[in-house]
């Protein structure tokens, strides 16, 4: 299954398409009331992704700008988000305030989600340090090297095969403000070669002390993931839990309903399953009658024979 389509909100607000260049600024909307969208062709590009920012700059007061969505730049199947990243940098004196960023809005037709090249994110965070929202998709090349940031509430990393040394880094990172963390984990067809015991740091509930919704999915070692969870002491303080997206089957959901109370929980999201149907009542009869708020799936995920073995797939790979 491909990624899903453009984002349509970021930081709350409404994404809006900067338009070509045959656009016209009586079209555009006030500054600071949409999420701005800068976006070229990835193929046969007339006009590089900095040369839009640099019409985006010259048409739109940047200083109310709140938040950006980076959508596909040229050849992003190949070329790296580096001169992207040196364009948005060399411009955050123009943007005092930014505060959501998102790196790599593309769909599987403009590049697939395994195929986006990405680089060493970390200037960004660096750059920006009132930034609160911070999202990447795509891995190729991804690097988040352990770093501090004061203001950043949520992070996402969207990919088809999430690199163990970038799961390290976040979880070996200083967040205190961070509320949300959204990990894509991914599978080893496409690079993921972290394990449980790379997650320990973030479970452990000692890294990021404000964390309320933890999302661990689309992973090809989902059961380990929730076996990993279950006795996790950061889930205690955890309104959202999200193990959806991967490959989990009855062994992690046991492993759940085995582990400390989830009661608490606002919300647990299972989505995309390979439960059976006694385990799915199972999970419902003890947490839906408790008010949690569960998304199992009607029919779940349908596994599949290759040369004789079964196989589980992950809802975002390519």
């Amino acid at each position: 299954m491909s990624h899903a389509g453009h984002l349509k909100e970021l930081y709350g607000l409404p994404v809006f398409h900067f338009p070509e260049a045959s656009g016209t600024a009586a079209d555009l909307p006030r500054p600071g009331t949409v999420a701005w969208r800068i976006a070229t062709e990835v193929y046969d590009a007339e006009e590089t992704w900095e040369e839009v920012f640099a019409r985006f700059c010259a048409a739109v007061d940047t200083t109310e700008v709140r938040a950006l969505v980076v959508g596909a730049w040229q050849d992003a199947y190949e070329s790296s988000s580096s001169k992207v990243m040196e364009a948005l940098l060399a411009a955050r004196g123009r943007l005092p305030a930014l505060r959501a960023l998102f790196l790599g809005d593309m769909t599987s037709e403009e590049a697939e989600i395994s195929w986006i090249t990405q680089g060493d994110v970390s200037p960004l965070l660096a750059g920006f340090p009132a930034l609160e929202e911070f999202g990447v998709r795509g891995s190729q090349g991804l690097r988040f090297p352990a770093l501090r940031h004061d203001a950043l509430r949520a992070l996402a990393l969207e990919s088809g095969g999430l690199p163990a040394d970038v799961v390290r880094g976040v979880g070996a990172s200083e967040l205190p403000a961070l509320e949300h963390l959204d990990l894509w984990l991914g599978t080893s067809w496409y690079g993921a070669d972290s394990e449980a015991a790379d997650l320990a740091p973030i479970l452990s509930g000692d890294r990021f002390p404000n964390l309320r919704h933890l999302a661990l999915r689309n992973s090809e070692i989902q059961d380990e993931v929730a076996a990993a969870v279950a006795s996790a002491p950061v889930v205690a303080r955890l309104d959202v839990l999200d193990l959806s997206m991967g490959t989990l089957g009855d062994e992690g959901a046991v492993a759940l309903l085995g582990g400390q109370p989830l009661t608490h929980l606002k919300k647990l999201d299972l989505h995309h399953n390979y439960l059976s149907d006694p385990v799915r009542q199972r999970l419902t009869e003890t947490l839906v009658t408790a008010g949690v708020e569960i998304d199992l799936d009607p029919d779940g995920a349908e596994e599949y024979e290759d040369e004789g073995t079964v196989e589980r797939y992950v809802s975002v790979g390519e």
